[in-house]
């Protein structure tokens, strides 16, 4: 099957590595232009342009997509199929029919649930026991299209976005390779998503970083590992800001308003929050210092508990 792939970071990257090993026809690849990094300002290529330089793919990297051009340059490849994983742009509805088998996304959740960006995450942040990846036809709006298949996992009560974005983004390319495996041969299955109940998610950004202790403490603590790597959940410590890595239940009952400081000893800081209940903060990082177990950064910093 020939295929022209596109996609951009991490997540689409293992999905090409996938492709290379299955001795896939890639006859190219599209990704997003390289961009500057760090203040030297040198150029940096995407995860997914290392990786096609590094196998001799021939690389895209279009500004535009409607002006007709990268359509052209599709068409004159011929390839069988179209796959999209984490491109970054949503593609014009003339290119998605120049393929035999038009074109296919991988998407990290189970669809029509979490359609749109930062799925991983916001499953983690909003408690969520189990999730997935889906493997989806494109149409013209965004994440709407036909699902193929399917795969489902748990979370973890202490996964990191992070650890899970790792396992989505392995299980993302086996079930890729599934679906290219079953569309060629005609046995790939095709079903209509329920619009009705779909919901949407958007990119994260440092606005949810601080921490609401008016929530429960399982919120608490989903907020806590939902938000690693980036942008990470925050505390107040008097008038500085802390970032919270890591966080605990307790079977502590308390009549102190959410947010104030129960205890803080060689457990950690234990912090009222929603029905009188606690959460425990166990691992911090104070300004300009590294990351460190809560016990150990109260060793130098002890806090003082109010009655």
């Amino acid at each position: 099957m020939r295929i022209v792939f596109m996609g951009t970071p991490d997540f689409a990257a293992a999905s090409l590595r996938k492709l290379i090993d299955e001795k896939y026809d890639i006859a190219a690849v599209f990704t997003q232009p390289d961009k500057p990094r760090n203040r030297g300002m040198q150029m940096s290529f995407s995860p997914v342009k290392q990786l096609a330089v590094d196998n001799d793919i021939p690389v895209y990297q279009p500004t535009k997509l409607r002006d007709g051009t990268a359509s052209e340059i599709i068409r004159s490849l011929n390839p069988d199929i179209l796959v999209v994983v984490a491109y970054g742009r949503i593609l014009p509805d003339d290119m998605l029919s120049i393929a035999k088998y038009g074109a296919i996304n991988v998407h990290a959740s189970l669809l029509p649930k979490y359609r749109g960006a930062a799925p991983i995450q916001w499953a983690v942040l909003n408690g969520d026991k189990v999730t997935g990846v889906s493997t989806m036809y494109l149409a013209s709006e965004m994440d709407t299209g036909d699902v193929i298949y399917t795969a489902e996992t748990e979370i973890g009560e202490f996964e990191t976005s992070g650890e899970l974005f790792d396992r989505l983004m392995v299980m993302g390319a086996e079930l890729l390779h599934k679906t290219l495996t079953d569309i060629e041969a005609g046995t790939a299955p095709r079903t209509p998503q329920n619009h009705a109940d779909a919901s949407y998610v958007t990119m994260l950004d440092k606005s949810l970083s601080p921490i609401d202790w008016s929530k429960t403490p399982r919120e608490i603590v989903k907020w806590v590992y939902g938000l690693q790597p980036w942008p990470v959940a925050t505390m107040q410590l008097g008038s500085d800001t802390f970032k919270v890595y890591a966080a605990a239940y307790t079977e502590t009952e308390t009549d102190k308003a959410p947010g104030s400081i129960v205890s803080a000893g060689k457990n950690g800081i234990e912090i009222a929050c929603a029905g009188g209940q606690t959460v425990l903060i166990t691992e911090l990082q104070a300004p300009g210092k590294k990351r460190m177990k809560a016990a150990d950064y109260l060793l130098g910093h002890p806090i003082k508990v109010e009655d």
